[in-house]
């Protein structure tokens, strides 16, 4: 008996998988992120309906899915700009790495609207979707408590307090571009054009104790 069969089966099904979530990419980028429809999904697939549900048994399994594809984008485009930076400076690191994420946030709206706003009545992500995220931000800690630990911050910027000032510096002028500006690019838009500007407000917070650098 063959055994290239089943690889053939599973290769043909994931793909299958990465053309739904295509197609529901698009539809939620025309039609809205909370407008989804299973049966337009389908239609523009090419298939019945019901043969959508042998990959995905509800509407709230493909916004998981998509969650977690989204947010593995994300992670990897963060750690690229960090692992290509061409500088050993923790401040520029700082900012070159929140340049990609607002980058990528902003040129994937549809993602940055399900994964960072509440969009869809009633989703939350699994334990499994959210886990690629949950590493964004363990690399953020890292990165503030390595900038701490050379004397360029304050060790309380990697502090719960800490994190969750500097995204909630950056979430804020991504929301204010998407939401008022949202065909601009990264390098027209008034509100995000601010981020090294906002970069340093949170420097100056958390500067490092005096003496230390």
């Amino acid at each position: 008996m063959s055994t290239t069969a089943p690889d053939r089966r599973t290769r043909r099904r994931q793909q299958t998988i990465e053309e739904i979530l295509d197609v529901a990419i698009e539809l939620m980028a025309s039609e809205g992120v909370a407008a989804l429809s299973l049966s337009a999904v389908a239609r523009r697939l090419g298939m019945q309906p019901p043969s959508l549900y042998q990959y995905f048994p509800s509407k709230m399994a493909i916004y998981d899915a998509l969650f977690q594809r989204g947010s593995e984008l994300q992670r990897d485009a963060y750690r690229a700009a960090l692992t290509t930076a061409a500088t050993g400076d923790p401040l520029e690191l700082n900012l070159i790495a929140a340049t990609a994420f607002s980058r990528w946030c902003l040129e994937n709206p549809v993602y940055t609207q399900l994964m960072f706003w509440r969009t869809v009545p009633g989703f939350e992500p699994s334990a499994e979707a959210y886990a690629p995220a949950q590493e964004t931000l363990r690399d953020l800690r890292d990165h503030l408590q390595a900038t701490a630990d050379a004397g360029y911050l304050h060790p309380d910027a990697a502090g719960d307090e800490g994190v969750a000032l500097f995204t909630s510096l950056t979430a804020g002028l991504l929301s204010q571009q998407l939401a008022n500006e949202p065909d601009a690019s990264f390098e027209d838009g008034r509100f995000i054009r601010m981020l090294p500007t906002v970069l340093e407000m949170f420097h100056q917070r958390y500067a490092p104790i005096r003496g230390s650098k």
